[in-house]
């Protein structure tokens, strides 16, 4: 991957954090065990994941617009605290379709699987009341975007902080296209969907768009989605899926924390 994320970045030091992170992408791919999708518990019926739909509400204040952290593409999140004094996120989701709640459960059942120190949590989630919510583990801090992109960034983010981003990004990045012993290809890389916790450590968020691959398929041919200047070229032409299109996204995103610049 290196001959299209390495582009030309204008110091040594910017340069190593570039072939640090590849290096650290590689090794996790190589060393990865794969295994079939038959392995993934199925997750439906447990009822540890399993809120109801009372209890979230009254955790967000009945989602109220102070306890809002941030909306994307597909809902709104707030901060809700559980009786038992657990602070959580809480994501309202857009769509509630019956269709739709199918597919959702899909990736409940995928992503609650998936453990790693670079993703976000899934924590459980709700369908019984009047909308879906997906229930995530609490990131205390920012998302990078909201630090990467404003004045004197440099007093905020060293070139250390920098660095460790990118290569923890890498390492929740590979864990998720071989790492679990299923490949998932996230297809929303970016710096909003980067959360950064007390220390600075990154943690990719927002799996709405989230794409699992069987391990005997090379590609997954899928409608277009994602952002705008994060998608591979051969994904928008093709509509053919792989676990390339979230490295191009990587490489973008990348030259922002490099530069301090928005794509």
């Amino acid at each position: 991957f290196s001959p299209w994320v390495i582009i030309g970045l204008a110091s040594a030091g910017v340069a190593c954090a570039v072939l640090g992170a590849i290096g650290t992408y590689i090794s996790y791919k190589r060393f990865s065990k794969k295994k079939g999708l038959d392995d993934i518990p199925a997750t439906r019926n447990n009822t540890s994941l399993n809120y109801m739909y009372g209890t979230l509400e009254k955790a967000t204040d009945h989602f109220d617009e102070s306890r809002k952290l941030g909306q994307g593409g597909a809902g709104t999140v707030f901060k809700g605290i559980l009786p038992d004094g657990k602070v959580v996120a809480v994501k309202r989701l857009f769509f509630n379709t019956r269709q739709w709640v199918d597919q959702f459960f899909n990736e409940v059942n995928l992503i609650s699987g998936i453990q790693h120190k670079n993703l976000v949590s899934l924590l459980g989630c709700s369908i019984e009341g009047p909308e879906s919510l997906l229930v995530y583990e609490y990131v205390p801090n920012r998302s990078l975007d909201q630090i990467l992109f404003v004045k004197n960034t440099i007093n905020i983010l060293s070139w250390s902080h920098r660095f460790n981003i990118i290569c923890g990004t890498a390492e929740g990045l590979a864990y998720l296209h071989g790492g679990s012993g299923v490949k998932i290809i996230h297809r929303d890389i970016k710096s909003s969907n980067i959360l950064l916790d007390e220390n600075l450590n990154p943690k990719i968020a927002d799996f709405g768009l989230a794409c699992c691959v069987a391990s005997d398929k090379s590609h997954v041919s899928t409608a277009i989605a994602g952002t705008l200047g994060y998608m591979a070229p051969e994904y928008l032409v093709r509509g053919q899926l792989t676990e390339k299109a979230d490295v191009y996204a990587f490489g973008v995103l990348m030259l922002e924390i490099a530069t301090g610049r928005k794509n």
